[in-house]
């Protein structure tokens, strides 16, 4: 699953506009848009997305035998 196809998944479940969220985080929805579109939102613009739905996000590497970086 793509990081857009999950962002689109977490609005619909917070029942917020991506529009909403943008003002939200403190961008332009065209700009939080091209972001989204072009795959270059940071670590930080992932986090502060979901502190403005209520949720928490958490990127990790996990493998075989349970190691979790």
């Amino acid at each position: 699953m793509t990081i857009e196809q999950k962002i689109k998944m977490a609005l619909a479940y917070s029942g917020i506009s991506q529009a909403e969220l943008a003002r939200r985080i403190g961008k332009s929805p065209s700009n939080l848009n091209q972001k989204i579109k072009r795959n270059t939102l940071t670590m930080e613009d992932m986090e502060k997305i979901a502190d403005a739905l209520g949720g928490m996000w958490k990127a990790e590497f996990v493998f075989p035998g349970g190691t979790v970086i």
